[in-house]
């Protein structure tokens, strides 16, 4: 093997040490990011997607149903002023 090869075996295990390096740097990083991250999100007390749309239909059925209790209570309302 020539000398020039070796050098180039050497600068290519180097930067393939030196990218496996990087990449587990990220993959820390991004680790402690999300846990901070998750930290953050839990100390704003959020309500969860789930709940939300549970209470939004709720909701929304119950001003279904007050809408139609004003309906009737209008037309009782005019049929006690007939009365």
């Amino acid at each position: 093997m020539s000398q020039s090869s070796r050098i180039f075996d050497d600068l290519g295990k180097l930067i393939n040490d030196a990218a496996a390096v990087a990449d587990g740097v990220r993959r820390e990083a991004e680790t402690a990011v999300k846990g901070q991250m998750e930290r953050v999100v839990n100390d704003l007390d959020l309500v969860k997607r789930e709940d939300f749309d549970a209470l939004r239909e709720l909701v929304l059925i119950q001003g279904e149903e007050i809408e139609a209790l004003r309906r009737e209570l209008d037309a009782f309302k005019r049929r006690k002023k007939t009365s």
